[in-house]
């Protein structure tokens, strides 16, 4: 009970969460371990996992990048890993440990995520012995590999890669694994990777060398990873040629079209900008983020009426933002007035 109380009151100080089950929570909770390992330095390395199978554990390969002899521990229990299965690309490690009886948790699905869903990410952040969790919601989803590759504000600290990303009826949907500076971009590989990762030969030797799609060179990195540092920067030419050339690749894409219509509206682009959004709303009508952005500039241009009728789906597809939004616009009508 006092574990719960611990995870209810971290949940319930974020502003995004919604009904969320009570146990499967506290299952979550209980299925993450710690991953650690000392260093050639005899420094002690460590990480998070999910216990996703019987006597499975996953967790980021880079956790194990220092270590040739790690071990898993739970409260004050600890085991030892007999072998493991490498994915260094996805950043994914599959571990066996011996003895490791605990129920697996559920298993959900990355695909199947929402812009604005609650979201709760449990690890142990800053090597902290007893699981941390924090609240947030999904910002984006980005198709790569056969999964999607999730952005969220549940944020995490180091001693959390390789720790769980739940849905609020404790389904695993992602592992924490990396994150940029800037705007709350923290990142989980989807669990949807993990029946791939099942087919990999098992090895014994335990240290993992090989570079993560996260590392990759800036030229080479997917899209939704290159516009990260000039975001951050708030380099908005350079956004620009990202997303135009990532339109062109992905013509198809709503988060592509966002983005595009982001930077143009940065740059003053006002009629590219809203023209990107409507594309984006067209390929992924619940994009709340283009509706937002969209109904701004419709505001703007002195057309309330479209604002607010966008503003009432919002509503409905993502209250968060849509609240947000309606503030925004009572704000902006509100200063008009005392001008």
């Amino acid at each position: 009970m006092k574990q719960f109380l611990i995870l209810l009151t971290l949940l319930i100080h974020t502003s995004f969460v919604n009904a969320f089950d009570q146990a499967a929570l506290l299952k979550a909770f209980g299925s993450i371990v710690m991953v650690r390992g000392y260093t050639e330095s005899g420094s002690l390395a460590y990480g998070s996992g999910v216990i996703v199978g019987k006597g499975e554990v996953i967790t980021n390969c880079h956790v194990l990048r220092r270590t040739e002899a790690p071990w898993i521990s739970q409260g004050e229990s600890s085991y030892s890993i007999t072998d493991i299965r490498i994915d260094t690309w996805h950043d994914l490690c599959l571990l066996n440990a011996h003895n490791l009886n605990s129920n697996p948790i559920s298993i959900g699905s990355s695909n199947n995520l929402v812009k604005g869903q609650s979201l709760a990410a449990i690890g142990h952040s800053g090597g902290s012995p007893v699981p941390l969790t924090t609240g947030g919601y999904v910002v984006s989803t980005y198709e790569y590999d056969k999964g999607k590759i999730i952005l969220s504000s549940a944020k995490f600290r180091l001693g959390a890669s390789g720790s769980g990303l739940f849905d609020m009826k404790g389904n695993l949907v992602g592992i924490n694994t990396f994150k940029t500076t800037g705007y709350g971009s923290y990142y989980a590989v989807p669990i949807d990777w993990l029946s791939d990762l099942r087919k990999k030969n098992k090895q014994k030797k335990f240290l993992v060398k090989g570079k993560a799609l996260w590392e990759e060179d800036e030229d080479k990195k997917p899209y939704f990873l290159k516009i990260a540092i000039p975001k951050v920067k708030e380099n908005w030419d350079d956004l620009f040629i990202v997303t135009k050339d990532w339109i062109k690749t992905e013509e198809r894409n709503s988060e592509a079209w966002y983005e595009y219509g982001f930077a143009n509206e940065k740059l003053l682009k006002l009629e590219a900008a809203l023209a990107a959004y409507n594309k984006s709303i067209d390929l992924d009508k619940n994009n709340s983020d283009s509706m937002y952005r969209s109904a701004l500039l419709y505001n703007k241009n002195g057309n309330s009426n479209k604002a607010k009728n966008i503003q009432r789906k919002l509503l409905m597809i993502d209250e968060v933002k849509g609240l947000e939004l309606a503030n925004t616009l009572k704000k902006i009508v509100s200063d008009e007035k005392n001008e």
